[in-house]
């Protein structure tokens, strides 16, 4: 008798977002085997990224992503589907819109200026230049604007603007990055135009985006039979092509716990490989020490990429995101607080309880400065007189106005004397300090994918003639959808998963088009002239 068929399996590298998104696509949509799904992950926990973690000595998130609800149709449509943790009757999905209900973002202190004065954000303070100057990007093609930075489409009036403050702290712009990714903003955020000072489009988790995303999508893969492979690093994969063209991945190069050892693939199996990392080398510092900024690639997140951009013109260069630490990095601090003393002055000063206030910008400090207050609690056990605070810097080079040094060189007790300082609150700098713990994150390639670059640098989701492998991730290229983004991440997912099984009946969610809604196009022209 012949041996029976071998079963398809499928091979996600990577731990973060999209491998867990392309996985539950596999087996919801897809009708994969669970058993047969394997997600290797080099460290022992899932989730990329999308992190948050510790104690009530010490709480820490790298990142703050704020959800939107009419882009984020492929996330939603993920999330329909996956269970809370607490109430196997609620969706994710519909935690969400509730927490939201019961807690609606709506911005009293978007922008404070010197002396903690909260600044009339709603004037945006476009003149008619600016507006021809952004006209004029959004009407320009890709193929025409290239590698060319923001700097470049707009004079020193735009970057003084309260809208430029809003628009760059929102999604983490520095004046040099790509004019390609900024019109993409514009195009897909369009809709946020005439909220942008209340940030009132803004969805957030009820708890960070670890505990209420991470960990039930996880927990529902596991029930489904789902494999996570931890302390698996993938090194390489080895492609083969046929007479007709089809690309195939036939084996993947991996070292387990340091010891070398391969996945054989046949004809049926597929690959999913997640390329690069915004937040490789990420390092945490502490009360007493500055984070390290490491500069030479030391965990090796960029490495497998680099490995296989040797091996086809069309695999990306990965060079054109990871070649400039200094144009990417920024760094985020999280403060853990065992007494409310802060968090009333911070309502004092924006009005705000805490979850409804989303960010605050110090639109003068020398850091360039953003907090949020999320609601408590915002980690999974956070005890009830436990709070925490988020917070990043953009021009981490700069001196502080507080404490007369670079952010990248602070420590957390030295970040927290700058922020009260621009809270005006530095007279009870030893009272709050005695009962806050802050841990600062340096990461030297956060904002690597909005690096000016040309069309060749991101591979397609699906590469021509990939018979059985697809990219995943921040780094490939979805004609219209932006980068930094959950968003992009499960949408690039969906299209690698029903590309490569052929799920012709199953539709990719469009993307949001906010101009082709009149009363929305009205209320932009608007916001645009305030």
């Amino acid at each position: 008798m012949a041996d029976a068929p071998r079963p398809s399996h499928a091979y996600l590298v990577g731990g973060g977002i999209a491998s867990l998104a392309a996985a539950a696509f596999l087996v919801r949509d897809g009708d994969f085997p669970g058993e047969h799904i394997h997600i290797l992950e080099e460290l022992p926990v899932a989730g990329g990224s999308m992190d948050g973690s510790g104690e009530s000595t010490g709480y820490v998130t790298r990142g703050g992503r704020m959800l939107e609800e009419e882009a984020y149709t492929c996330l939603w449509n993920l999330l329909e589907t996956i269970p809370t943790l607490a109430d196997a009757t609620v969706s994710v999905r519909q935690e969400i819109t509730e927490f939201n209900a019961k807690w609606p973002t709506d911005a009293k202190a978007r922008l404070i200026g010197s002396g903690t004065t909260v600044l009339d954000a709603a004037d945006y303070g476009l003149d008619t230049r600016d507006r021809l100057e952004l006209t004029r990007l959004l009407v320009l093609p890709e193929a025409v604007i290239g590698a060319r930075r923001i700097e470049d489409f707009f004079s020193p009036h735009f970057f003084a603007t309260n809208f430029w403050a809003m628009w760059r702290t929102t999604f983490a712009f520095q004046n040099w990055h790509s004019a390609i990714e900024l019109k993409r903003y514009l195009l897909r955020f369009m809709q946020e135009f005439p909220r942008m000072h209340t940030l009132a489009g803004v969805r957030r988790t009820r708890l960070n985006q670890y505990d209420s995303i991470i960990r039930p999508l996880r927990t529902w893969l596991e029930a489904q039979g789902v494999r996570f492979e931890y302390g698996v690093r993938v090194t390489d994969a080895d492609f083969a092509s046929d007479e007709r063209g089809a690309r195939r991945v036939r084996r993947l190069h991996v070292e387990r716990d340091g010891q070398p050892d391969t996945y054989e693939l046949t004809d049926g199996d597929y690959a999913f490989i997640t390329l690069g990392s915004m937040t490789a080398d990420a390092a945490y510092g502490s009360d007493d020490a500055a984070a390290e900024l490491i500069r030479d690639k030391r965990d090796g997140g960029w490495r497998l990429w680099e490995t296989l951009a040797v091996k086809a013109d069309d695999f990306g260069r990965p060079t054109a995101f990871n070649g400039s630490v200094d144009e990417a990095k920024w760094e985020s601090f999280t403060l853990t607080m065992r007494s409310p003393l802060l968090l009333h002055r911070i309502e004092e000063l924006s009005g705000n309880l805490p979850g409804t206030g989303a960010l605050m910008t110090f639109k003068e400090s020398g850091w360039l400065m953003s907090i949020v207050v999320p609601h408590a609690p915002h980690f999974d056990g956070q005890p009830e007189d436990v709070y925490t605070l988020w917070g990043y810097g953009l021009f981490v080079d700069r001196d502080g106005d507080f404490v007369g040094k670079p952010m990248a060189q602070a420590t957390g007790r030295e970040i927290l004397t700058e922020l009260l300082g621009q809270l005006g609150l530095s007279e009870i700098e030893e009272q709050i300090a005695a009962t806050t713990t802050v841990i600062p994150v340096m990461m030297p390639y956060i904002t690597s994918q909005f690096a000016p670059r040309t069309v060749h640098d991101r591979p397609l989701v699906i590469p021509r003639g990939a018979a059985n492998f697809a990219f995943l991730g921040q780094f490939t290229e979805i004609p219209e959808d932006v980068v930094f983004t959950v968003e992009y991440s499960v949408r690039g997912a969906m299209h690698a998963v029903y590309g490569l099984l052929g799920l012709d009946d199953h539709e990719i969610p469009g993307i949001y088009h906010a101009l082709a809604d009149p009363r929305t196009a009205l209320d932009v022209l608007k916001a645009t002239l305030s």
